[in-house]
């Protein structure tokens, strides 16, 4: 009997009793009468349309190819679980993702990356339910969906610019002040030392820059915070090279710190550059990434790889690279940047090229492509992608198993303008060796095939890694495993800038780079000895460009920085090219005679290695 028909039954017993008893209907019948009726009420206003609920459970599917999903371990580990198979796929492969053999871990975190046409609250699920490691490895996957991960916790705000200031600058404080390099040291009292003249400065008074002891002074109505900001902000990156150092930072809040800066100053790329370099270089110690996780930095890092800046997204590879141990053996010091691969890729890595620039250049903009001149008629210019970074294009594109890696170091022209004039002997080409070979070794590099590529001291550069390298038995790998050098303008026996800026001693100090490519140095000419008797030796293969044209050093002056004859290294052959200096190693094009030269040299020096 339904509950309705009970409840009328109640009611006509009620109403037809005989008189002789003459009995009154209870209270309790009568309660009874009326909860039913708001039963039957209540239940027609919750009654749910189910087919509605079967049209958006199909909408919601998640579509995974189950050729990689084995049945059996539905009914093992969801044999309770009410709901579809579809349903199960998602947390099986979340399960795998965490499991103990390697190999299904990518696999799973793999196929998470390559499912896209989920809904918002699917990609949710992963975003909570991941651990560290699978985080990572999303964010190392190729054009992956940025709602695979959570926002960065939330910060409390701030009430003004100057806080954050006063902040980093406690930070700086906070750090160890004794015993440190002197780099270190100089970048931090710089940085506090502009952080306390910042009020004055506000004031309308005097603002003192720092600088190599030659400081001058600017009369400011107000210092942008911008600018205090990134002195604070040079000094932490000095300090996050040191290990210790980057444990204080991560004890003092500096990572929640750093990610309300990166949040606030979104319309700097210059700060968040070096955020995301200080985060790279704490990212080394595998003892914080925890810690960096946590402060919601994977987010960040993820977004950043989309950038289609190349140093941003460069700086930002590096980082999610040194917290990638699944897949990543090596470890990318700071100044050694890999331009490809920047993803997870189960294309194999035969062999490695590396990029050193040369004076005043750097990691990113010494190998751009050159730019085009428009044409005068109006005839419309040929449609281009411009490169701001052939290497990681076109070479990439044309050599896949390629591992290129570009490095970055400090150099100046003048002390003037040095970054760190407190140890000159620091920008010697000797002390250069010594510390590149180091960030090299533990990036990997001799472990594979490897061909150099150099422009202007950057030759020089490479030339005393080798001859260094073959005088030590912890890296003869370097040496045995080079098959090839590249050489862009190299002054092997000297450059005319040198000899320019030595006769303008009262004009320009020149730095320890610039002296030592003096034209007939003895130095430089110890350096080619040795270097071509360990080149001869080994048989390597060397290519050398030079260039043509002069280059306008200034408004006043044009000159040959590299004449023809310095360039002539004694072996391998010699390519001149109409080109000046500076634009010796940007080709103009892809098909342009520049790249397609260098390519084939590369090809054929690794032609065994490749498999071609």
């Amino acid at each position: 009997m339904s509950v309705a028909a009970y409840c009328i039954f109640c009611c006509r017993q009620i109403g037809t009793s005989g008189p002789a008893t003459k009995k009154q209907p209870s209270w309790n019948d009568i309660s009874f009468v009326f909860i039913t009726y708001e039963v039957l009420s209540l239940k027609k206003l919750l009654q749910i349309d189910t087919q509605a609920i079967h049209q958006e459970k199909l909408k919601s599917h998640v579509y995974i190819r189950t050729s990689s999903l084995n049945p059996n371990e539905y009914q093992e580990h969801f044999s309770t679980f009410d709901g579809e198979d579809h349903e199960c796929a998602l947390w099986l492969l979340l399960k795998r993702t965490q499991s103990e053999d390697k190999e299904v871990r990518l696999q799973a975190v793999q196929e998470l990356a390559k499912n896209t046409h989920w809904h918002d609250y699917q990609y949710g699920t992963v975003a909570q339910a991941c651990d560290q490691r699978t985080a990572i490895g999303l964010a190392r996957s190729k054009d992956i969906d940025l709602r695979f991960f959570l926002p960065p916790p939330s910060l409390p705000k701030m009430k003004n610019d100057y806080l954050i200031e006063d902040e980093l600058r406690l930070l700086l404080v906070s750090l160890p002040q004794t015993g440190l390099d002197p780099c270190v040291q100089y970048f931090t009292s710089l940085a506090l030392r502009e952080s306390s003249q910042t009020l004055a400065a506000q004031r309308g008074g005097l603002w003192c820059f720092g600088g190599n002891g030659l400081p001058y002074c600017e009369t400011l109505g107000k210092v942008p915070s911008e600018t205090v900001e990134l002195f604070c902000l040079q000094a932490l990156v000095q300090h996050s090279k040191v290990s210790s150092h980057c444990d204080k930072i991560e004890a003092q809040g500096g990572l929640q710190l750093l990610q309300r800066i990166y949040q606030l100053r979104k319309d700097s790329a210059k700060i968040q550059r070096n955020i995301i370099r200080i985060i790279g270089n704490m990212a080394l110690d595998e003892r914080l990434h925890s810690s960096i996780v946590r402060a919601g930095w994977v987010s960040v890092l993820a977004e950043v790889m989309k950038s289609p800046h190349v140093i941003q997204s460069s700086h930002a590879s590096r980082a999610l690279a040194n917290l990638d141990r699944d897949t990543v053996q090596e470890k990318y010091p700071d100044g050694v940047y890999v331009l490809h691969p920047q993803y997870r890729s189960s294309q194999p890595i035969r062999a490695d090229i590396l990029f050193v620039h040369g004076l005043m250049g750097a990691a990113f903009k010494t190998w751009r492509q050159q730019d085009i001149d428009q044409p005068v008629d109006k005839k419309a210019p040929e449609v281009q992608e411009y490169s701001q970074c052939w290497p990681k294009t076109w070479l990439a594109s044309d050599c896949p198993a390629l591992r290129i890696i570009s490095v970055e170091y400090d150099t100046r022209l003048s002390d003037w303008k040095a970054k760190c004039p407190v140890e000159p002997h620091r920008t010697s080409i000797a002390y250069r060796s010594n510390e590149l070979l180091e960030k090299l070794r533990v990036a990997g590099i001799g472990e594979r095939p490897l061909v150099w590529v150099s422009h202007s001291m950057g030759g020089l550069l490479v030339k005393k890694m080798l001859v260094d390298a073959s005088k030590n038995p912890e890296m003869d790998k370097i040496v045995n495993n080079t098959r090839g050098i590249i050489f862009y303008s190299v002054p092997h026996h000297g450059s005319q800038l040198a000899e320019y800026s030595i006769n303008a001693r009262y004009l320009l100090f020149p730095s320890v780079e610039v002296k030592e490519l003096s034209k007939d140095s003895p130095a430089l000419k110890v350096l080619n000895d040795d270097f071509l008797s360990v080149a001869k030796d080994k048989k390597f293969p060397v290519l050398s460009f030079a260039e043509t044209l002069p280059t306008h050093i200034g408004s006043m002056l044009k000159l040959h920085v590299v004449p023809l004859e310095s360039a002539k290294l004694g072996i391998g052959e010699l390519i001149p090219v109409d080109v000046n200096h500076l634009n010796i190693c940007k080709p103009k094009k892809k098909e342009a005679f520049l790249y397609q030269r260098t390519l084939k040299f590369i090809q054929d020096v690794l032609a065994t290695d490749l498999g071609e």
